[in-house]
C-alpha cells in the first residue's frame, strides 16, 4: 500500500496536469488580488471588466484568475500580467477604465503601460520555465522544490515594500486561495504527509522546539513546549484550536492569511494535532470575516474530498478533522480560556489559570490554542528544517513576523520581516517613510494592549523581549505609525476606550479601573484636566496591571503608561495650558488667522460651516472665536499656512 508521500505525489501530478491545461497553456495570464481589502477597493469590478474584454475579443489564449491579498493596501486593486518569455508585470490602483487600457495595450499589443505599473523593481520570472518543467508529462518535474521554484518564478515575487522575508505570507498574492491544485503545486500538504510517514509525534515537537517558534498571537510562549505539555497528558480525547479571532483596531494579519492561503493554516493545524495527539481541531474565527470563512469552508471540503482530512487521512489509520466555530467579535475571546468558553457555547469570559488549557481545556480535555500565523509557520519548519528557520531572527525570537502596517506611512499594508528588524527599517525602508514629508512622532505596536514608542526608540529591534523592555509588546502584529500632528493624549484615550468597551466585566480591576482611567483621560482631552490627574492615571494603571484576571486587563493601561512616559509634556500642556497643539482635541483647539500670511483668497471662508470667518477679496480674514465650532476645515483648506491652530 502506498504511503502518504506517494499518495501526495500522485495528487500533485494530477494537479499539475489540470493547471497546465486550464491555465498555463495560455499566452497571457492575468491575476487579480481578491481579498476583502482588494474587493473593497474595486477588485471585483476590475475582474468583471477583464472578463468582459476577454469574452468580447474571443481571447481564448488569455487566462484570468484571482489570488489572495498582495499586501500592497495603498495600491489596490493589484493586477499581475504574466506573458511567456517575459517577467510578470504588476499594476496598482486599477479601475475598470485602467483595466481596459492594460488589456488593450499590454495584453493584446505587448506594450506594458509604464504609468500604471507599481513603483519599484518588478519581479523577475519566466513562464516558459514552468512550461518546460511541468509540460505534459510528470517525469519532467524534477521534484517538488523545482516545481515550487518554477511556480514562484511565474507568479512573481510580492516584495513590494523593500526587504521582506515572507514565510507566513509565502503564498498570499501568489496562488489562487480557492484552488487546492495550486496549493499542491507549491508543496502543499507535503509537510503533513512527511510527519505522518517519517516522524513520530515527539520528533515533530522536538523539531518545532529546535526551530524556536514562539506563539505569534501576542504571548510569545514557545510553541513546541505548549504542544509537549498537551502531548504528555493522559486523556481519551484532546483538541487543537486555531485562534483566528483577531480584534485589534487596524489589524488584519490573520484575515489576510486565511483569505490568501487557507490550506497552509489547515496543514499547520493538522501537524499540531498529530504532534499532541488530537483527532479533532477547531477553527475559531469571527463572523465579521465572511470571505475568510467562505474560503476556509471550501478549503476544508476540498481537503476532505482529497483524503487529507477525516477518516484514514492520507491513507493511514489516523483520523483528524476540523470544525469551524464562529465568534461574535468579542475582543476578550482572543484570550484562550474565554475562547474555550465560547466554543463550548458559553459566554466568552476568562477563568483563572492554572489549570492551563494544555491540561484542562475544551470540555475538560487537554487543549492547545495557536493563532493563525503560528500554525502557518509550521509547514515551513517541517519542509525547510528547524535549523534554517532558527537561523532567521534573533537569539530568543526566531523566524519572521507579520505586521499590519497602518497610519501616517507611505506604504500601508501587510508586511513580513525577520525578527530583529528595527522599527526604523520597518517604517522607512519597508513603509517608505512618513506621508507628506512630515516628521515621525510615534509608532504603536501590539494593538490596544501595546505601547507608543517615540522617535528616540526607532532603532529598537522588533522582537518579543526588546519591545517588552521598551514599554510595548509584539502583540499579534498591529503597527500604527503616527506623524507630528498626532495628539498622544487622545491616542491613549482612544485605545483605552476600546479596551474598556471590550472588557468582559468579570473582574473589578478591569471593569471599574479602566472606566475610571477613561473618565480622567476624557476630562483631560475636554479641557477639564486637573493637577494630579497624571499621577492618578499611573496609580490606577499599576493596580489594574497587577490585579486583573486576564491579559486584556493586565495590558489595557499600556498605551497610557507609554504615552505618559514618552510624551508627558503633552499631558501637562492639556492640563495646565488647556491647549492641544495637534488640534485633535476639539475643546482645547483654537484657530486664528495670521494677518501677515493671509492673502484674502477666501478659501477658509467658503468652507466654514457656521460662517464665522469674515473678510473680503484680498483682505485679511478674521475668525470669530465665539462662534467657531473648531471643525478644522479652514485649517485644511488654507494653502498659504495662514490659519494657525493651537
Amino acid at each position: 500500500m502506498s504511503g502518504p508521500l506517494e499518495r501526495l505525489a500522485a495528487a500533485r501530478r494530477e494537479a499539475v496536469f489540470r493547471l497546465f491545461e486550464r491555465k498555463f497553456k495560455a499566452r497571457v495570464r492575468i491575476t487579480i488580488g481578491s481579498a476583502t481589502c482588494e474587493n473593497a477597493a474595486g477588485a471585483e469590478k476590475v475582474y468583471a471588466r477583464f472578463k468582459a474584454l476577454i469574452d468580447e475579443r474571443g481571447a481564448g489564449d488569455v487566462a484570468l484568475g484571482r489570488v489572495g491579498c498582495t499586501g500592497k493596501c495603498d495600491m489596490e486593486p493589484v493586477v499581475t500580467v504574466i506573458e511567456r518569455n517575459t517577467r510578470p508585470f504588476k499594476y496598482g490602483a486599477l479601475n475598470p477604465e485602467r483595466a481596459e487600457q492594460v488589456f488593450r495595450e499590454h495584453v493584446l499589443e505587448g506594450r506594458p503601460v509604464e504609468a500604471l505599473l507599481l513603483p519599484g523593481p518588478q519581479p523577475e520570472g519566466d513562464m516558459e520555465d514552468l512550461i518546460s518543467r511541468c509540460g505534459d508529462a510528470a517525469e519532467r518535474v524534477r521534484g517538488a522544490a523545482d516545481l515550487e521554484r518554477a511556480f514562484r518564478d511565474v507568479f512573481g515575487d510580492v516584495h513590494f515594500f523593500g526587504k521582506q522575508l515572507r514565510l507566513t505570507l509565502r503564498n498570499c498574492g501568489v496562488i489562487d486561495p480557492e484552488s487546492l491544485d495550486e496549493y499542491l503545486a507549491v508543496r502543499g500538504y507535503e509537510a503533513a504527509a512527511t510527519v505522518l510517514e517519517r516522524m513520530t509525534p515527539q520528533e515533530v515537537i522536538e523539531t518545532v522546539k529546535l526551530a524556536g517558534l514562539r506563539g505569534r498571537g501576542g504571548g510569545g510562549f514557545p510553541t513546541g513546549v505548549k504542544w509537549g505539555f498537551a502531548a504528555g497528558e493522559a486523556a481519551d480525547e484532546k483538541f487543537i484550536v486555531c485562534n483566528a479571532d483577531e480584534g485589534d483596531p487596524g489589524a488584519f494579519m490573520d484575515r489576510s492569511t486565511i483569505e490568501g492561503d487557507p490550506h497552509t493554516v489547515i496543514e499547520g493545524l493538522m501537524i499540531a494535532g498529530y504532534a499532541m495527539g488530537a483527532t479533532q481541531g477547531f477553527m475559531y474565527i469571527r463572523a465579521e470575516y465572511p470571505l475568510a470563512i467562505a474560503r476556509l469552508e471550501r478549503a476544508l471540503e476540498d481537503a476532505r474530498r482529497a483524503g487529507f482530512l477525516g477518516e484514514r487521512i492520507f491513507g493511514t489509520d489516523r483520523r483528524f478533522d476540523i470544525e469551524m466555530r464562529l465568534g461574535a467579535g468579542a475582543f476578550v475571546c482572543g484570550e484562550e480560556t474565554a475562547l474555550i468558553h465560547s466554543i463550548e457555547g458559553r459566554r466568552g469570559m476568562p477563568r483563572p489559570r492554572p489549570p492551563y488549557p494544555s491540561a484542562s481545556g475544551l470540555w475538560g480535555r487537554p487543549t492547545v490554542i495557536n493563532n493563525v500565523e503560528t500554525l502557518a509557520n509550521v509547514p515551513v519548519i517541517i519542509l525547510d528544517g528547524a535549523e534554517w528557520f532558527g537561523s532567521i531572527g534573533t537569539a530568543k525570537s526566531k523566524g519572521t513576523k507579520v505586521f499590519a502596517l497602518a497610519g501616517d506611512v507611505q506604504n500601508t499594508g501587510l508586511v513580513e520581516v525577520p525578527m530583529g528588524t528595527t522599527l526604523r527599517d520597518v517604517v522607512y525602508d519597508v513603509g517608505g517613510g512618513i506621508k507628506d514629508g512630515k516628521a515621525f512622532k510615534a509608532v504603536q505596536t501590539g494593538g490596544p494592549a501595546g505601547g507608543c514608542l517615540p522617535a528616540s526608540m526607532l532603532d529598537t529591534p522588533v522582537d518579543y523581549d526588546t519591545l517588552a523592555a521598551a514599554g510595548s509588546i509584539m502583540g499579534s502584529g498591529g503597527m500604527i505609525v503616527m506623524d507630528e500632528d498626532t495628539c498622544m493624549v487622545n491616542v491613549a484615550r482612544f485605545f483605552l476606550e476600546f479596551t474598556q468597551n471590550e472588557s468582559c466585566g468579570k473582574c473589578t480591576p478591569c471593569r471599574e479601573g479602566t472606566k475610571r482611567m477613561l473618565e480622567i483621560l476624557t476630562r483631560i482631552t475636554e479641557g477639564a484636566g486637573e493637577e494630579g490627574d497624571v499621577e492618578k492615571l499611573l496609580r490606577l494603571a499599576d493596580t489594574i496591571r497587577k490585579t486583573s484576571l486576564c491579559g486584556l486587563g493586565q495590558a489595557a493601561p499600556n498605551p497610557v503608561i507609554s504615552t505618559i512616559t514618552h510624551f508627558r509634556s503633552e499631558y501637562d500642556e492639556h492640563i495646565r495650558e488647556k491647549r492641544c497643539a495637534a488640534g485633535a482635541c476639539a475643546a482645547l483647539t483654537r484657530y486664528r488667522i495670521d494677518p501677515e500670511a493671509c492673502v484674502g483668497c477666501g478659501a477658509c471662508r467658503r468652507v466654514c460651516p457656521v460662517n464665522c470667518i469674515t473678510g473680503g477679496p484680498k483682505q485679511v480674514h478674521v475668525i470669530d472665536a465665539s462662534r467657531c465650532i473648531r471643525c478644522g476645515q479652514c485649517f485644511d483648506a488654507c494653502r498659504f499656512d495662514a490659519v494657525l491652530r493651537g
